[in-house]
């Protein structure tokens, strides 16, 4: 093992067991359900729907395993201590950093997700895009579906159930649930095919509402909602 991979292992479980995970579970008191459903090795797709800053950590607990989502490269490029502290702390928790300034929007995040499932890794996203700004499920992104589909990776959906509205007045009322579902059946879907791919990313939020009983919005969510 190299000595990059030394360190952002490290960082890794530093940042999951001492920094974040002792918080998330004070905060949250989780309820896992489905563990079973993420295999221990090689290349996975963890799909989540979205409500709080929070849940990508939840998601990263989950596994018990490595994930790594996509972040801003501006994350880890910040000055001062501040940016420093920021750069470990992302980086510890799986975030690694893309640069969209050179192209469109989904192709350097679709080759580096690539990248980290070609390389036997996890990888985690929210096929929303961003934050539900009002509670609801909102139209999800294809980009996870065309990567497993052009890789062969299975997709394992997360339904994630209140991680939002948390308040030091009232986090201990409630428990954060998360509920992982068997992978998704991709075998009527095929990558040359963009209406199969929209059938499936369709397919796969519903498996998620069905299970956290949000409403479905029939639009994409718009950045900065909330």
């Amino acid at each position: 093992m190299s000595l990059s991979s030394l360190r952002a292992a490290f960082r890794y479980r530093v940042a999951r067991h001492l920094l974040i995970g002792p918080a998330l579970w004070a905060w949250g008191r989780p309820e896992y359900t489905g563990l079973e459903n993420i295999p221990r090795t090689g290349p996975v797709i963890l799909a989540a729907n979205h409500l709080a800053i929070s849940d990508s950590f939840y998601v990263v607990q989950s596994a018990r395993r490595p994930v790594m989502f996509l972040a801003k490269a501006d994350y880890f490029t910040q000055p001062g201590i501040k940016g420093k502290f920021k750069k470990v702390f992302f980086s510890g928790m799986g975030q690694i950093p893309v640069d969209r300034r050179g192209g469109s929007v989904s192709a350097p995040a679709l080759e580096a997700a690539t990248g980290i499932v070609e390389g036997g890794g996890a990888w985690g996203i929210h096929p929303e895009g961003t934050r539900s700004p009002d509670g609801r499920l909102y139209k999800g992104k294809t980009g996870a579906v065309r990567v497993a589909l052009a890789t062969g990776t299975p997709i394992v959906p997360i339904a994630l159930g209140r991680t939002d509205h948390r308040t030091l007045k009232n986090f201990w009322k409630s428990r954060v649930t998360v509920d992982v579902l068997p992978p998704l059946d991709l075998s009527d879907a095929s990558v040359d095919d963009q209406e199969s791919i929209r059938r499936a990313t369709d397919r796969m939020m519903d498996a998620i509402g069905a299970r956290t009983g949000q409403a479905r919005v029939p639009e994409y969510a718009k950045k900065g909602g909330k």
